[in-house]
C-alpha cells in the first residue's frame, strides 16, 4: 500500500486542492508524514493552525493510527504493523521516468592534471547518473575536453622550449603539467609574445605546432582518462573544443540578421540583457572571433541533436552561474524548446586544511595525490584494526575503502557550499563518513553469514523502538532518491544513509540479536538483511563499492 498517496487522496477528497505537499517530517516524533496547513490558509481564508485542527478531526482511514497537530502541520501516524509488513515484504518500488538525461561533468583542459575541484564535479556526476538510472531513466554523460588555446599553449612552449623530446617518465598528464608550472616560473614577455606566436600558428594549422599538439595532447588526455577509470567515471561521449569552437559563429551571424541580437559600437554581436540586470553579452568578438558562449550555444544544439534530451545537466563550477544565466537565455531567444530543459548544478569550492598537502604549484591539489594519500590513510587504519591481513588483500580493501571517503565526503556537503576536505576525517571509521557506512554495511554482511534469515516470520514481534525506526528509516528510501533527483542533491542520499547506519549500529549494540528467542532472532535477521540491502543500493548511488569484510 501507498500510504503517502493514499493520504494525498483523503486530503484531496476533504479540501479539494489539486496539488498536496506532504513533507516527512524532521522527528519521528512527529509521524510518518507531515501536512503544512499553510497550503488551505488562503482559500479557506482561516488561519493554518485552525485548520490543522479542524481537519484532525474529520479525517480517518484504517491504515492511520492516529493524527495529530504541531502548530499549522497536521502530522500522520501510520499503523505499526502495516508499515513493517508493507516494507520488509513487499518493498516500494520507484516510478520508471523514461526520461533522457544528458550530464556533463567534468570538463578538464589539457595542459595539467585533474585537481580535487574536479574530484567534486566527477563524484557529482557520477551520483546523478546512477540516481537518474535507478529512476528508470537513460542517463548519458558527456565531457568537454578544453583541448586549444593561450593555456594549452603554455605547456607546448615550455615543452618546445625545455622537453629535449622527452617520452613521459611519469603519468602522462602530470609531465604535461611539468612543462605548465615551468612555465609559470619562466615566463616573461618575451614568453607570452611566443605564446601568442605559438596559438596564431596552431589556428593556422602550422604542421610542427599541430604535430606538438597533438602529441602534448594524447598525453594529457591517457593520463586523465586513468584518473577517470580509478575515480569510475565512463563516459559515453567526448566533444573537444578544438572542434567546435568556431562552429557556433553561423548560429550567431544568422540570428543576427534576423534581429534578435545587436552590435555594439565596436562591431561585436551582443545581447542585450540589462532589462534583467545581466548586462550585455558579447556573443561574437568584433574581429568574428568567437568566444566560449559562442561555442556552448553550438554544441548545446548539437547535443540534442545527437540525443533528444529530456535534461542537461551542467556540473560546472559556481565561477560559471553567470555564463550559464546567459547561455539559456540565448539559447531560449534562439528558439530552441530545449532551452527550458538545461540546468547548470553550480558546486562550490573545496579547500583543504593548511599544511596538510600541498601541489607543485601549492595552490590546488592534483586529484592522483589526494587518492594516493588516502589510501595510505586507510592502508594504516586497516592495520590498526587487522595486523595479519595479506598484502593482496590490504591493497584491495585500502583502495575501496580509500575511494569511498573520498567520494562520501565530496558529495555529503550541499554542492553550491565551498567546505574543506579533510583527508584524516574522511577516513575515520567513525562520524558521518563513507568508511563508517562501508563498515556498517559490512558489520551487516557479518551476521547473515553467521545465520541467514528463513522465509516464514511473524513481523508483529518487531516492536523494539529502534526496529520501528529503522523501519521507517527504510520506507523513506524510495522518497529521498526521487527528491535527490528531483533537487539535484545527492547530499540527501549521503544524509539518508549516514543515519540509518547510525541508527543500525545503535540496535546492533542494545538488541543482541543472534541470542534472541529463535522466532524473533529470525525477524530480526530479516530486518538487518533489508537494512543491508538499502545500504548497499544507498552506497551505489554514490557510486561507492561496498566490502563484505573490513
Amino acid at each position: 500500500m501507498d500510504f503517502k498517496n493514499k493520504i494525498i487522496d483523503l486530503l484531496k477528497k476533504e479540501t479539494n486542492l489539486k496539488q498536496i505537499t506532504l513533507e516527512i517530517p524532521p522527528s519521528e516524533s512527529f509521524g510518518d508524514y507531515s501536512f503544512p496547513c499553510f497550503q488551505l490558509s488562503k482559500q479557506l481564508k482561516k488561519s493554518p493552525n485552525q485548520i490543522a485542527e479542524n481537519l484532525s478531526k474529520k479525517l480517518k482511514a484504517q491504515f492511520i493510527e492516529k493524527i495529530e497537530t504541531k502548530g499549522h502541520y497536521l502530522n500522520f501516524f501510520i499503523k505499526k504493523e502495516l508499515i513493517t509488513k508493507e516494507v520488509l515484504t513487499k518493498p516500494k518500488s520507484l516510478p520508471k521516468k523514461n526520461k533522457t538525461i544528458l550530464i556533463e561533468s567534468p570538463g578538464p583542459n589539457t595542459n595539467k592534471p585533474l585537481h580535487i575541484g574536479h574530484l567534486r564535479n566527477i563524484a557529482l556526476g557520477i551520483s546523478l547518473s546512477n540516481i537518474f538510472k535507478t529512476l528508470g531513466n537513460k542517463t548519458i554523460n558527456v565531457d568537454i575536453i578544453n583541448d586549444r588555446g593561450i593555456h594549452i599553449c603554455k605547456s607546448m612552449l615550455a615543452y618546445k622550449l625545455y622537453g629535449k623530446n622527452k617520452e613521459p617518465n611519469k603519468k602522462p598528464d602530470h609531465f604535461v603539467g611539468d612543462f605548465y608550472v615551468l612555465y609559470s616560473k619562466k615566463q616573461s614577455k618575451e614568453s607570452e609574445k611566443q605564446i601568442q606566436e605559438m596559438l596564431v600558428k596552431w589556428e593556422n594549422k602550422d604542421p610542427e605546432t599541430i604535430k606538438l599538439w597533438k602529441k602534448m595532447n594524447d598525453w594529457a588526455i591517457k593520463g586523465i582518462y586513468q584518473t577517470y577509470k580509478e575515480f569510475g567515471l565512463k563516459i559515453q561521449k567526448t566533444y573537444y573544443e578544438s572542434q567546435h569552437f568556431n562552429k557556433g559563429k553561423k548560429i550567431v551571424l544568422d540570428a543576427y540578421k534576423k534581429g534578435l541580437f545587436e552590435k555594439d559600437k565596436e562591431g561585436a554581436i551582443i545581447y542585450n540583457l540589462e532589462k534583467e540586470d545581466l548586462g550585455k553579452k558579447i556573443l561574437l568578438r568584433a574581429d568574428g572571433t568567437s568566444i566560449y558562449i559562442t561555442q556552448d550555444i553550438y554544441l548545446a544544439k548539437q547535443r540534442y541533436e545527437d540525443y533528444k534530451f529530456d535534461k542537461m545537466i551542467y556540473i560546472v563550477a559556481t565561477e560559471q552561474i553567470y555564463h550559464f544565466k546567459v547561455l539559456f537565455k540565448v539559447l531560449k531567444k534562439l528558439g530552441y524548446k530545449f532551452a527550458d530543459n538545461c540546468y547548470h548544478l553550480a558546486y562550490g569550492m573545496v579547500n583543504l586544511p593548511e599544511g596538510k598537502m600541498k601541489s607543485r604549484e601549492g595552490k590546488v591539489v592534483d586529484a592522483d595525490d589526494l587518492i594516493k594519500n588516502t589510501t595510505e590513510l586507510a592502508k594504516k587504519q586497516i592495520k590498526k584494526r587487522e595486523k595479519n591481513i595479506s598484502k593482496q588483500e590490504l591493497e584491495k580493501r585500502s583502495k575501496v575503502i580509500a575511494l569511498g571517503a573520498i567520494k562520501f565526503y565530496l558529495l555529503k556537503y550541499d554542492a553550491k557550499k565551498d567546505f574543506t576536505f579533510n583527508p584524516e576525517e574522511s577516513i575515520s571509521f567513525e562520524g558521518e563518513t563513507g568508511p563508517y557506512i562501508q563498515y556498517s554495511y559490512a558489520r551487516a554482511s557479518s551476521i547473515l553469514r553467521k545465520e541467514k534469515p528463513p522465509k516464514n516470520i511473524d513481523y508483529s514481534l518487531l516492536n523494539h523502538p529502534i526496529e520501528i525506526s529503522l523501519i521507517k528509516q527504510i520506507s523513506q528510501f524510495p522518497e529521498v532518491i526521487q527528491k535527490a533527483a528531483k533537487d539535484l542533491k545527492p547530499n540527501l542520499i549521503t544524509n539518508y544513509t549516514y543515519n540509518l547506519a547510525q541508527k543500525f549500529n545503535e540496535y546492533y549494540h542494545e538488541c543482541n540479536i543472534l541470542k534472541s528467542e529463535k522466532q524473533l532472532k529470525n525477524a530480526r535477521l530479516n530486518l538487518i538483511s533489508s537494512v543491508r540491502t538499502v545500504i548497499s543500493s544507498s552506497l551505489n548511488l554514490l557510486g561507492i563499492e561496498t566490502l563484505e569484510r573490513m
